[in-house]
This record gives structure tokens, sequence and C-alpha cells, in this order.
């Protein structure tokens, strides 16, 4: 028997182990795996993104949202300090804020009527006393220990994270500074939000996060990115992973025209066409805003996307749905001393994103024949060891380090047994 067989046939209570150039793709179909993520990773030591402070500006403001799949609603209160709460009436356990987002003083749930505050705080239960003298709670009943259940909640550069553990670091630690740096230049000033779009995709998270961080389908999957420049392997930049694999960072710089054509039209790569046009050539205006960055997708786990691709600007959160399906809710920005034309430009350009865009429908897509394809063959595993076996930084496009990186942190967070080379080095796989 071999070696990655036998990688694949080593379990640790009960789970398998993890060679993060050869992962399981029972990792992306059991039940009980996604169970134990929902507890060790989305309600375990790390920051869930959760909102733009800019979608909360007013007291009274809310945002519903999710946790892995715990529900979950953000409020500014009327002091204008910002809150989050378990979507979970302390009465019955009833879904309290059922709507995405608005304006109010006070949540109700639609069930028995108990209402609550901004804070959480339950300020008030009908019948209480009962009706002519009859039932109603007993004389201890005691409301402030009626509370919605508090979120811990930490902010940067106008980002809402939000967290269960009292263990993980504090937010800027858990970022990084190579993170914290591109957050400074993305969320440089005031931003304004210009729009929202919602996608169910029938795939497990992990499918999506590992796109995130692989640069090297950006410009063989997508016709667009290729031919219009806007993304191309050829181009100069690389990859920034954090020390603890889990946050990553592409960036793809303008280079010479010439020099990234070379390299499509020598291999005769099809994503690559000489003759397409766009009917309207005004998606294609843009202004040099970041140096040269052409395109930067930012990867904060387990949860946040931050994409920046031309001067579309937006946010993407992953939240699961079950094993084999997440939703992708994306918030579109700008800033609030954008110009007319730049804003034109941006909303024009968010058609690149969202379900039906010219760049991430396939990705939407790709992610479902990844899932449709390994569902019943759950001892195969992927192989990804572009650019080699190492989880660190890369100055490179061609170059899967960065999902390496992902599945060494994941199996550290879930506690599963190490294959492979669990150091970060240029490694070979391992059967322990």
């Amino acid at each position: 028997m071999g070696a990655s067989t036998q990688i694949h046939q080593t379990y640790a209570n009960g789970h398998p182990a993890v060679d993060p150039t050869q992962v399981p793709y029972r990792l992306y179909t059991d039940p009980e795996l996604y169970a134990r993520e929902q507890e060790q990773l989305f309600r375990g030591p790390t920051w869930n993104y959760l909102a733009l402070e800019a979608e909360l500006a007013k007291p009274g403001d809310f945002r519903a949202n999710f946790i892995g799949e715990t529900p979950v609603f953000i409020t500014r209160d009327q002091k204008g300090e910002l809150h989050a709460l378990v979507n979970r009436c302390a009465h019955r356990g009833a879904i309290v804020c059922r709507e995405v987002r608005g304006n109010r003083k006070t949540m109700v749930c639609p069930y028995h009527q108990w209402s609550y505050d901004l804070n959480g705080t339950l300020r008030g239960v009908p019948f209480r006393r009962g009706v002519n003298g009859k039932g109603g709670y007993a004389e201890d009943f005691n409301p402030a220990e009626h509370s919605l259940t508090p979120v811990r909640i930490a902010t940067y550069r106008g980002l809402v994270f939000g967290t269960f553990s009292d263990d993980v670091a504090p937010l800027p630690e858990y970022l990084g500074p190579a993170m914290r740096e591109h957050f400074d230049t993305i969320f440089n000033r005031p931003i304004e939000v210009l729009g929202f779009s919602r996608q169910l995709i029938h795939g497990n998270w992990k499918v999506y996060a590992e796109n995130t961080k692989d640069p090297y389908h950006g410009s063989l999957l997508h016709m667009f990115h290729a031919t219009f420049g806007s993304y191309r392997s050829s181009q100069d930049g690389g990859m920034k992973v954090d020390e603890q694999g889990r946050n990553s960072l592409i960036i793809a710089l303008k280079s010479d025209e010439k020099q990234e054509l070379a390299a499509y039209t020598s291999e005769s790569v099809g994503s690559y066409s000489k003759t397409l046009k766009l009917a309207d050539p005004t998606l294609l205006a843009a202004r040099p805003e970041f140096d040269r960055f052409s395109t930067t997708i930012q990867y904060i786990f387990p949860n946040l996307v931050v994409q920046q691709i031309s001067n579309t600007l937006a946010t993407r959160q992953l939240v699961p749905k079950g094993v084999d399906k997440f939703e992708l809710l994306v918030t579109y920005f700008g800033y609030r001393d954008d110009d007319d034309e730049m804003r034109t430009m941006r909303i024009k350009q968010s058609n690149l994103i969202g379900p039906a865009g010219l760049i991430a429908l396939e990705d939407g897509y790709a992610v479902e024949l990844v899932q449709r394809a390994v569902a019943y063959d759950r001892e195969a595993h992927s192989y990804i060891e572009l650019g080699g076996r190492g989880t660190g930084n890369d100055d490179s496009l061609v170059t899967e380090s960065a999902i390496r990186a992902f599945w060494k942190s994941y199996g550290e967070l879930m506690g599963l047994r190490w294959g492979g080379s669990a150091d970060g080095s240029n490694g070979t796989a391992r059967a322990d």
C-alpha cells in the first residue's frame, strides 16, 4: 500500500489526516465534519465578518446576518454604539429579526411579542401579570435575566467582526500586519454602500474558500480576465499568506501588455480571445486608483473576501447552509468623496461580480462542478502542488501556496491529524 493511500486511511479521533497537498474529498462531503466546523471554526477562536459600519450609519439601523449557521443581527443603538446579538428569542427560541436590514427602536419577536431594545435587553412581555388576575409570570420574574445572547464584536477600518470565543487573539493581531496593510489601502477613507447581491451556490463553502486563494484559475477559467487584462497569470504580483496560514492576499499588478500576452499566445490558452469584443466598451473605462493593482483578492478566515477588480470594490461573505451549499452575500461599495463619474464606473463594473457577473458566474459554476464530482468518491483526493509544497508567500501568480496554507490551518483548528509537511516548508507527504 502506497504512502498516499495510507494517508487517507489514517484517522485521529475518527477523522482523516490532512495533507495540504492531497486533501481528501470527504472534507467537502462529510456531514459530521460539517457539524464540527460550526463549533470549532465559526463558533471557535475566529473573527467572523458581520457588516460594514457604513450599513449601520444611524441610530436604530440594523443588519441581520449569520456566523456559520447561527443567525445574528447587528445594531447601532440610540447612543451610537454597535451591538451583535444572537437572533433567537429568550422565550421559546424563535427568530426575532426577520428583515435583512432596516431601522427601528426595538426588536419584537413575532411569536409571543417579547420586545427587546437594540442592545438586547428585554423590555416588554405581554400579559406578564396575567389577565383578570389569572396566569402570567411569577413575582420573581426578572426581565434582565432574559435578554438576547450577546456576541463579542470588534471593528477595523469600518468592518465589523464578531466572535463567540474568549480565546481568540485581538482583531488586529488576528488579521496580521500584511492583511491590515491591505485593509488600510482599500479602506483608506469613509465609504458608501452602493448595493448588494445574494447567491445560493450548491457546493461546500471550503471549495469557494480555495477559489479565493487560487490565482492559477483566474485567467484560465475567466475569459474576461485574460482577454481584457484585468487579471492574467503572467502579470507581476504574487501571494501573501499570514503566519497561521488562515488569511491571504492575491495581488496582480499591471505590467507590459506584450509580455502578459506572450504566455497566453505561446501556449494557445483558450481563455484568451483576440476577437472577443464588448457590446458596451465603457465597462472597461477605469481610473488608476491603487498604484499598479489591477486585481486584489483578500481572504480573511473563515468567511470574508475583500475584492478589488479595477475600480469595483466589494466584500463577499460566505454563509454555509449545509455540507453541500452556501450563500454568497456581496456588498458593493465606493468612497463618500467619489465624483459622479467614478461612482458610475464602480456601479457599471459591479456587473463583473454577483450571480450573473461576467467573472463571478464562472466561479459559482466551477464550485458546483467540483461538488458534483466529489460527492460519491470521498476517498479520492485533490492534487495541490502547483508552485511546490510550501505554505508561505510566493512572488508568482502560478501557485497554490495559499490553498495549502488554508488546509494546514484548517487541520490544526479542527484537530485533524497531520500528514505531509506541517511546518510550511517544502516537504513531502508522509503517512503517520
